[in-house]
């Protein structure tokens, strides 16, 4: 099933969901992403450096890890394709002209910007905003 590729009608139809979960972002310089697959990651990527896994902060907190700082995910639930142009780069803007980190995550259906925290809803209000304040 093709996503929207318009950046216009992506702007137009994302309804930006806040996740109530906060995660943490980790790094294991020793451990393979299938290693982590009990923590319950909903995130994973392998870099040179080691392997990067987003987790809920109570299955960080039995590494040992929930001191780093929290995320919270913000969906955009607009079926965006892969091949859509536009769409992070206008999000980033958005947040950072509210001076609001942005780390965007794109999946095969939605793009997932995870924010910190304590910013969670003044992000929310600002994509909200470029959606046309829906």
């Amino acid at each position: 099933m093709p996503g929207e590729t318009e950046l216009s009608a992506l702007i137009s139809h994302m309804r930006p969901m806040l996740d109530p979960e906060p995660y943490v972002f980790c790094t294991f310089e020793a451990r393979a992403p299938g290693d982590l697959a009990q923590y319950e990651p909903i995130g994973l990527f392998s870099e040179t450096e080691g392997t990067t896994a987003i987790l809920p902060v109570e299955r960080a907190r039995e590494l040992g890890l929930a001191d780093a700082e929290w995320y919270r995910r913000i969906t955009l639930t607009v079926h965006s394709s892969l091949e859509a142009v536009g769409l992070t780069a206008a999000v980033s803007a958005a947040l950072a002209e509210k001076a609001i980190p942005a780390n965007v995550v794109a999946a095969y259906f939605h793009d997932h910007v995870f924010v910190p925290a304590e910013r969670a809803q003044d992000a929310l209000e600002v994509l909200r905003d470029l959606a046309g304040g829906e």
